[in-house]
């Protein structure tokens, strides 16, 4: 009879667990069903592809949110990372294998920057991130003059656009950074810490976790993969734009968010911040292959997302009070 028992609370467990994947189950069969086009090869393979850029910058906001910080310079970095790579190229193929790792460790300095100010001088993530990302605008504006090359070499397009067989390198790319980050989290020793410093920074600071330590590296991390997702992107359209990226910083967040991650830190999955991002991706190429206004799409990925966070917060919030009622009822 216990064992009966404890079947509905193990199957509510692992339906909490995996509610993004539910939800993304739910949107793929509906549109399966309302388009026809929606389950050609071709079609998934460009959702595939034009969810890689997203998907790869999601995990890196992924590690930022679970240490308990948030970055919003990942927009600009993305676009100074396409721009930079035209830029240093000017369509080329040879510049590219020294544009490539500079552009990179452009990004993970950029993280460095970003962690600085809020591990070692205590300013808000919210705030250093949007005014470091202001900063990166600014200077690539200024030394651009607004008028960047945007033409690419062919390498950077063959990331971006081509594929590996019938798999696209962009999603190759993506499927990469999903497995070695998950799990870094997951089987690591730096990973618990992690989520450690996130859960309670003063407790893991306690325990022997450095905790500024942590929290730099969570920022370099995301630098370096927005500078990646920017290359991908940018590959990906075939050209660099200035404007290429803008509202992909909120759009990482919103992934994270619906693949389950607490917003406060401590707790959040690669693996859910992937079907977040897949989630969002369809709800998009499913407005497109209707044929709706942008309007609907706005209104569309809002109610989604606003239906998975409250869910999860709600969820979380009894998780926390949990542990407190065990303990007044034993006291």
């Amino acid at each position: 009879m216990k064992a009966t028992a404890r079947l509905p609370g193990l199957v509510s467990v692992v339906l909490r667990e995996h509610l993004v994947w539910v939800f993304l189950a739910g949107v793929f069969a509906v549109a399966a069903i309302v388009s026809p086009a929606f389950l050609q090869t071709r079609n998934l393979f460009n959702i595939l592809r034009q969810a890689s850029a997203l998907g790869i910058l999601a995990i890196g906001q992924t590690v930022v949110v679970i240490s308990g910080g948030i970055d919003l310079s990942v927009a600009a970095l993305m676009q100074l990372a396409g721009v930079t790579v035209a830029e240093l190229t000017k369509g080329e193929g040879s510049p590219v294998w020294l544009a490539l790792p500079a552009v990179l460790i452009v990004g993970a300095g950029i993280g460095l920057l970003n962690g600085l100010l809020v591990a070692r001088r205590k300013v808000q993530p919210f705030i250093s991130t949007l005014f470091v990302g202001l900063l990166v605008t600014g200077l690539r504006l200024l030394v651009t003059r607004a008028t960047p090359s945007g033409i690419l070499p062919p390498f950077i397009r063959t990331l971006g656009s081509a594929s590996l067989g019938p798999v696209p390198n962009a999603l190759v790319i993506f499927g990469v950074t999903a497995l070695a980050v998950g799990a870094a989290l997951q089987r690591t020793t730096w990973g618990r810490r992690m989520f450690a410093v996130g859960g309670n920074p003063r407790a893991a600071a306690l325990s022997g976790v450095r905790v500024d330590r942590i929290t730099v590296g969570s920022y370099i991390i995301c630098g370096f993969l927005a500078a990646l997702a920017g290359i991908v992107l940018v590959g990906y359209l075939g050209y660099a734009d200035q404007e290429i990226g803008t509202g992909y910083d909120l759009d990482s967040i919103a992934a994270v968010a619906v693949g389950g991650a607490v917003l406060g830190g401590g707790r959040g999955k690669v693996s859910g911040t992937v079907a977040g991002v897949l989630l969002m991706a369809i709800l998009l190429n499913l407005v497109l292959l209707l044929r709706l206004n942008p309007e609907y799409q706005l209104v569309v990925r809002g109610l989604v997302i606003l239906m998975a966070v409250a869910f999860y917060s709600a969820d979380w919030a009894g998780l926390r009070k949990r542990p407190a009622l065990a303990a007044a009822k034993h006291g």
